[in-house]
């Protein structure tokens, strides 16, 4: 199914500085200040291509500088391909974790093909603002980021043998993340390694804006009567979804800008749904733990005074609103959050969801609260989303709603660059 090869990665030569300086993480999680820090760090960082603004001008200052960059030699191109074997190191709650796996090339699919499986909705300003500069620079900075299953483990069991010895590159960043590269050149056991997709389904875990673009402008080129073969794949990191380390963050929601917004009359209509129970703040956290260990569908209401546990009494409410769904999707808890409450009782439909009118998305538990705290009308926090939630929604064809899940930590942009013109 998933045809996937070696390839030839654009990356930072020796002498273009510290390869830690010259990394950043997505562009899609940098704030402002963060920016201006990788700014700042070095003048060859890779935020000077991978986010260089959205106005026109500014996706020709990433194609000049590109190609300044590609003149110096501070970029060069790999005249061999290679598997690119990838490592994150890290700790979450004092907790280490690690996963392994390796980026490749991955022919680009329709969704409707089933071969390649988003997971949850994607916003269309990230696919404009990715698809200009892609269009610009004719290069793809950061990598999508996806799972396969390998239950039996023959894929990872030739990636650690590929990657048994010192890695080519090696760092930790400022968040105490480790990145370890291997660059393993074509050969029997890395044409061994891409001959068992041949039968897989690869799950999108991150990059859905990422992936579209890259359709887009396949199309594109095709349209335009440019014949490009690089331009029929797309760089993808892979990872085996039976990993140990792979951690995934619930993304809280923030509502904001409600007119008349009542929350003691929103936690009474929440009563028809859920068993509701008064929480200190403080044991919000300890809370949803509880919930996520017994597989209850759950959440915390937190509006600046009061903090309300909302634990779903009976699960077939949602199969009678989605009889067309499947299980998981039904069951997911951001799904029953944005039906039962945003939807249903607080009147947010999926078109303001989608603009982010009344609803704003974060990773943070603090800053949901902080907002809550001050100019916001309530924020409700998650638990995560299960990985095998995300490979059974997938696998039926259906999408979660928007920022249901966030992979920690991100892959790091800059290690390998795919040139596609």
């Amino acid at each position: 199914m998933a045809l996937v090869k070696e390839f030839g990665a654009l990356r930072f030569a020796k002498n273009a500085g510290n390869i830690k300086d010259l990394c950043c993480p997505p562009y899609d999680i940098i704030s402002d200040a963060e920016k201006s820090m990788y700014y700042s760090k070095d003048a060859h960082n890779i935020i000077n291509l991978e986010l260089p603004g959205q106005q026109p001008e500014d996706y020709i200052a990433a194609k000049n500088k590109l190609g300044e960059w590609l003149d110096d030699g501070i970029l060069k191109q790999d005249t061999t391909p290679a598997l690119y074997i990838y490592e994150e190191k890290f700790s979450v709650k004092g907790v280490t974790y690690a996963f392994k796996g390796f980026t490749a090339y991955v022919k680009l699919e329709e969704f409707s093909k089933g071969i390649v499986l988003p997971h949850e909705e994607t916003l269309s300003k990230a696919k404009t603002d990715r698809f200009n500069l892609l269009n610009a620079t004719g290069c793809s900075f950061s990598q999508i980021y996806s799972l396969y299953n390998d239950k039996n483990g023959e894929t990872q069991n030739l990636i650690n043998e590929l990657s048994s010895g010192a890695p080519d590159i090696s760092f930790t960043d400022a968040d105490g993340v480790t990145h370890n590269l291997w660059i393993a050149e074509k050969s029997d056991k890395t044409e061994q390694i891409c001959r068992q997709f041949d039968d897989r389904k690869l799950y999108i875990a991150d990059g859905h804006h990422r992936y579209e673009t890259g359709l887009n402008f396949r199309n594109y080129l095709k349209e335009q009567g440019v014949n490009n073969e690089n331009s029929e794949y797309i760089m993808m990191f892979l990872v085996n979804m039976e990993n140990d380390g792979l951690v995934v963050f619930p993304t809280h929601r923030i509502v904001r800008d409600l007119e008349a917004f009542d929350s003691a009359d929103l936690v009474k209509k929440c009563e028809k749904y859920f068993t509701t129970t008064v929480i200190a703040k403080e044991t919000a956290e300890e809370f949803l733990d509880v919930a996520y260990a017994k597989g209850d569908t759950a959440f915390v209401f937190y509006d600046g005074n009061t903090t309300v546990g909302l634990t779903l009494k009976d699960t077939s409410v949602m199969d009678n609103l989605f009889p067309e769904k499947s299980v998981a999707l039904r069951q997911l808890d951001v799904n029953v959050l944005h039906s039962l409450i945003l939807e249903e009782l607080l009147g947010i439909d999926k078109e303001n969801m989608a603009k982010q009118i009344n609803l704003t998305y974060t990773r943070s538990l603090d800053e949901a609260i902080s907002a809550a705290d001050n100019a916001a009308n309530c924020c409700f926090l998650l638990n995560p989303t299960r990985v095998s939630e995300i490979a059974d929604v997938a696998a039926a064809g259906e999408k979660m709603p928007q920022k249901s899940t966030y992979f920690y930590p991100k892959l790091i942009t800059g290690l390998v660059i795919n040139k596609i013109i």
